[in-house]
């Protein structure tokens, strides 16, 4: 199945070698083996109308307004060692640890900009820094982070790096689901010959997290009410929240089912008010509250950073995150580790390089065509350029957005991402992956086992976003005990 596949000068999670997998891949090679061309091509489409017929969508925005399409599902799935897991696992974990003790001191003494760690500007004049609406908060455990989804990469060398930090909404969870149901429905001989960890029951750990966001002002500190706030069914990640909502056993709402009355939160129901204490939303910080952000926001609800100061209601993520998944205070990441917890870092970051530093500007400009480079403020793969990838239109274009606003962009190198052999139109190609880790925290930390692993399908492309033409594929962690089996 495999005997035209060329692993080429890049690191592959599957093939050591022409036709050699690498030890944990062994058993899923060999099982392959077993399936001529038309069980694939089957299956393949099997796996893709399962997706259609659960309505597991997301929303491409363009010009012309939005396109519904169902997540493209490529059925090799990326295999993690429990090893390395391990090492991601407690990674990611100081990794967020760090973060959220940012947040905290950001929005309270600013030591570490009192100290020179971080530049004072690269915080005061962040847009997603919201001094006047998150200082000096008093909220559970001291926690902005309930959910953070950190993607990492894997180099020429295959060593992990975080490519970025997703700490205000991050979404995609629903798909890491989803594409185990529909891996196991069209793919079951994989699974009887793999030791695996599982995802069931993996809800009551992000469950158990969200509900341990009482407010200090909550009547019911036992069995406080939870809600997960949407945008709506034009959100492009709607799917998630309705999956998530449904998988926590909480109600799912828009602003308009929700009000504020003497600086507390009531859900209507056809009851009457309930009260809530806790609120997941999913909609960005300038949306909450048209009293303090845009006045023109429908999404939101008036009043409800009145009733989140006063600590009648719990909302996450915390107001405010955004400044600390900025692209530009990404670099600072391991210096922050250093500085909060006296630690080294489990997993480096890709070197980034500053275009308002005018000597760095001047070497980044001569050399566009090598590097990435990367509006500070956007996410999804907009306002990107890939260098090597990239005409001279292209280039030339991002050299005058830079030239006339440095501050509001950064460059890396471009890293030859890891590559995993794909499945599409019949045959197997390698592709370029990256891996969307999920952690949440309440009382404590847990990481989701395996995560999102996207795939730029589109042959050559380094982009993964679902929206720039990426899909996904199923991720195993295997168990300790599978390495001696």
């Amino acid at each position: 199945m495999l005997s035209n596949y060329r692993t080429a000068h890049f690191f592959d999670e599957m093939m050591e070698a022409e036709k050699r997998p690498r030890p944990h891949y062994e058993k899923f090679h060999r099982l392959l083996q077993t399936f001529s061309l038309e069980d694939l091509l089957e299956k393949h489409e099997t796996a893709q109308l399962s997706f259609l017929r659960q309505g597991i969508t997301f929303t491409v925005y363009h010009d012309e307004g939005g396109t519904e399409r169902t997540m493209p599902f490529d059925f090799v799935p990326i295999i993690i060692p429990h090893e390395e897991w391990n090492t991601i696992e407690e990674g990611l974990t100081q990794r967020v640890k760090a973060l959220n003790l940012f947040l905290e001191d950001v929005y309270n003494e600013a030591n570490i900009l009192h100290d020179g760690v971080i530049p004072r500007e690269f915080v005061e004049n962040n847009p997603y820094f919201y001094a006047e609406q998150a200082t000096g908060l008093d909220i559970p455990h001291n926690n902005h982070i309930f959910l953070a989804g950190i993607d990492l990469i894997r180099d020429q060398n295959g060593v992990y790096r975080v490519l970025e930090d997703n700490l205000r909404n991050p979404s995609g969870m629903s798909y890491v689901f989803q594409n185990r149901f529909v891996m196991r429905k069209v793919f079951p001989e994989f699974f009887f010959k793999h030791s695996i960890r599982t995802l069931e029951h993996q809800f009551s750990y992000l469950h158990s997290a969200l509900l341990s966001h009482v407010p200090i002002n909550s009547v019911a500190k036992t069995y406080p009410v939870a809600v997960l706030l949407t945008a709506g069914i034009y959100n492009s990640a709607y799917y998630d929240h309705v999956f998530l909502a449904q998988q926590m056993g909480i109600e799912l709402v828009e602003g308009h089912d929700l009000m504020v009355k003497d600086d507390v939160v009531y859900m209507k129901t056809v009851r009457g008010l309930q009260r809530v204490d806790i609120i997941y939303r999913r909609i960005d910080d300038d949306y909450l509250d048209p009293a303090e952000f845009l006045e023109e926001s429908a999404l939101g609800v008036k009043g409800l950073m009145e009733a989140y100061r006063k600590g009648n209601v719990a909302i996450l993520n915390g107001v405010g995150n955004g400044v600390a998944d900025d692209k530009a205070i990404y670099a600072f990441v391991p210096e922050m580790i250093r500085y909060y917890l006296g630690e080294e870092p489990l997993i480096p970051n890709v070197d980034t390089y500053f275009l308002r530093d005018p000597e760095v500007r001047e070497d980044c400009l001569s050399r566009l065509n090598e590097l990435v480079v990367k509006n500070v403020g956007a996410s999804g793969g907009y306002d990107m350029l890939i260098g090597p990838q990239a005409s001279e239109e292209e280039i030339e274009s991002f050299r005058e957005k830079i030239n006339e606003t440095p501050e509001q962009y950064i460059a890396q190198p471009t890293i030859q991402l890891s590559r995993a052999p794909a499945f599409q139109e019949g045959r197997f190609y390698p592709c370029h992956v990256d891996l969307r880790v999920y952690v949440m925290s309440g009382e404590s930390t847990y990481v989701l086992p395996g995560g999102l692993s996207r795939v730029a399908l589109k042959e050559g492309s380094l982009v993964v976003n679902s929206s720039q033409g990426g899909g996904g594929k199923d991720t195993w962690v295997l168990r300790e005990e599978a390495a001696d089996a």
